[in-house]
């Protein structure tokens, strides 16, 4: 399949985001759960790369809550519970919201059309690269047009929690992430600030409630 060319990179810039990259897939797709060690020797076999990087990665998702290091005993994936990610997802519509309301009295014209242009491209998308990106263009453009590196510093931090293609598989969480992001963009166009804010707020809040439901299904409780 063909990726969207303006969807996140596929390919880690660096061994220790690559490393990040398939701990955050064998975590979320249930391969390992909570309270399991984390074999760095497997992740760095899969990779063909050395021990250093993988080390890297579990420190810096021990610093984000995924990972949990215990001295002399080595990492194990945190015990996240169902309201730990519901939070988290909470935390990140609060922040998408704030930009959502900047955005809706900044934006011109042109980041209008833009985002009608995204809007129209996911009505029609199948291939889950394309919702990718399509998915990622909708999000930047609003926290582009926010105008404050501040937010989509947090943003881009909290948007890693999450594996690439964590959602765009599911067809059911497609067709509901479309009709939020169409209200969310006529809510944008109108200048409507607080209705933008309170319905990026909702979409993330779904999310969130579509998280928990996806990792249950996929054994990540026992």
């Amino acid at each position: 399949m063909t990726a969207a060319p303006d969807s996140r990179v596929k390919l880690p810039t660096s061994l220790k985001a690559a490393a990040m990259l398939e701990i955050r897939q064998m975590i979320f797709t249930g391969e390992i759960r909570p309270g399991d060690k984390i074999d760095q020797d497997l992740v760095a076999e899969r990779l063909g790369v050395s021990r250093l990087p993988v080390r890297e990665a579990v420190i810096a998702l021990d610093v984000e809550g995924v990972v949990e290091l215990a001295p002399r005993r080595g990492a194990f994936v945190a015990a996240l519970s169902r309201d730990d990610i519901r939070d988290h997802y909470s935390i990140f519509g609060a922040v998408s919201g704030l930009a959502a309301t900047r955005a809706a009295v900044r934006m011109t014209d042109s980041d209008r059309a833009h985002l009608a242009d995204v809007v129209g491209k996911m009505e029609w998308a199948q291939d889950p690269d394309v919702r990718e990106g399509l998915n990622f263009r909708f999000h930047r453009e609003i926290n582009r047009a926010s105008g404050s590196g501040r937010l989509i510093s947090e943003i881009k931090a909290l948007g890693a929690f999450a594996p690439i293609g964590f959602y765009e598989s599911h067809d059911h969480w497609y067709d509901t992430a479309n009709h939020d992001h169409g209200r969310i963009a006529v809510l944008l166009t109108a200048g409507d600030s607080a209705g933008a804010r309170i319905a990026t707020e909702k979409h993330f809040v779904r999310a969130g409630e579509r998280a928990v439901a996806m990792l249950d299904a996929r054994g990540f409780w026992r």
